[in-house]
């Protein structure tokens, strides 16, 4: 993770610690959006805030923590701050072997690399050689033995093939993009990653005509049509489609089965953009609740495991109200039920298009009338006519303001 907080950085980790094999921070990232918020590569020049940081999660966490830096421009400056990170307990240490300011083209200091790792005791993990010194399996092992390091961290190498990590040596690239896109494709990949994935293994292929057909695709299909994969694409998809029909058809049964005759039903979604800022249909319901001085709404809202859709109950005076659609999250859901009520009442619902009728439209208009006439009292001269009212604008932005 990026953290520029040591308190953030524990309140996340704790969010995902039993979901993990541990947790690291990445103190090496050059980039802006990184850099900018004082992650990254940023904490380099407050070692201050790496020890917090790092000693905070080791011990608030019950799992590793580790952290990945660039080297500095002095030698003794890293090794420095190697040895105060090491100092916080973490399990290893990552290191890039440049500094902030150099890139890929620039080489990577193995020598350094070795420095930090013959000065302390925990793990050094290798990173920094995809450009110079790993091309196939073998360098990986060469790699760090010229660093002394304990193992290597592999990033570019490993996007521009895959098969880098086959000992057997490297497989056609042609070979090699094909798998991986009957993988995304298999696993509804969005195109738009797949796309970035295979540009970086075709690199400098791009302008061939396949790099181009690659380069113009706008969909998983256009990309599997680029690589001679187009009846595969049909194939899966077909199977896929047709799995999910038959979950979403086992899932509507077994809600029919689980649903309950006393609930009254329609098909209904709410949609925020038909209704003013300041008024929601549960605001409504709430509203009319107290009017009638009945109990508050009551809202049951579950989630469907087969596509994590939600669906929520409310009930009102001992009877019960639900939306017949599913929705992606829980206060949409309540949002619909409270339409569904409002709509077998009769009642108004708070719509852009019936907000003259909605009582809690005409109070929130009352209030702003009584909140200026209070403000003309209190600013009007001694002996004076009042201030102008400036423009006051309700519900739509072309509507006209209400005035006394």
């Amino acid at each position: 993770m990026g953290s520029a907080d040591a308190e953030r950085a524990l309140a996340v980790a704790k969010l995902v610690e039993n979901d993990v094999a541990g947790v690291d921070i990445n103190m090496g990232c050059p980039k802006e959006y990184s850099t900018k918020g004082g992650m990254g590569a940023a904490l380099l020049s407050d070692p201050d805030k790496i020890e917090k940081i790092l000693s905070t999660l080791v011990k608030g966490i019950c799992k590793p923590v580790t952290c990945k830096i660039r080297i500095l421009p002095s030698l003794e400056d890293t090794l420095n701050l190697v040895k105060r990170i090491e100092r916080t307990g973490v399990a290893a240490i990552a290191v890039h072997g440049r500094n902030k300011e150099e890139r890929p083209q620039h080489p990577v200091h193995c020598d350094i690399i070795k420095a930090i790792a013959e000065a302390v005791s925990i793990p050094v993990i290798a990173n920094g050689g995809s450009h110079d010194h790993i091309k196939v399996y073998s360098d990986l092992e060469a790699f760090r033995q010229e660093t002394s390091a304990s193992s290597v961290m592999v990033a570019r190498a490993a996007m521009w093939n895959p098969s880098i990590f086959r000992k057997e040596g490297l497989q056609p690239l042609e070979k090699i993009m094909q798998e991986y896109i009957k993988y995304a494709v298999r696993y509804d990949n969005h195109y738009t990653n797949t796309k970035y994935c295979l540009c970086q293994m075709l690199r400098e292929q791009l302008e061939t005509p396949q790099g181009k057909k690659l380069h113009a695709a706008q969909s998983s299909q256009e990309i599997c049509d680029a690589f001679e994969l187009g009846s595969f694409y049909k194939k899966i998809t077909a199977e896929l489609t047709a799995k999910a029909a038959t979950l979403q058809n086992d899932a509507q049964e077994e809600d029919a089965q689980a649903g309950d005759a006393d609930v009254i039903k329609m098909a209904v979604k709410f949609d925020k953009r038909q209704y003013p800022p300041q008024i929601t249909p549960k605001m409504c319901l709430l509203e009319w609740c107290r009017k009638e001085k009945l109990a508050q709404p009551v809202y049951e809202t579950i989630q469907r495991p087969v596509d994590r859709l939600f669906c929520s109950i409310v009930t009102v005076s001992e009877h019960k109200y639900q939306s017949a659609l599913w929705d992606k999250s829980k206060k949409l859901a309540e949002q619909a039920a409270a339409i569904v009520c409002l709509r077998s009442l009769g009642l108004p619902e708070g719509k852009l298009s019936d907000d003259a009728q909605s009582p809690l439209m005409h109070k929130r208009k009352v209030e702003e009338r009584e909140l200026w006439k209070d403000r003309e009292n209190e600013e009007a001269p001694p002996g004076g006519a009042p201030h102008k009212k400036p423009h006051l604008t309700l519900g739509t932005n072309n509507s006209a303001p209400d005035r006394p």
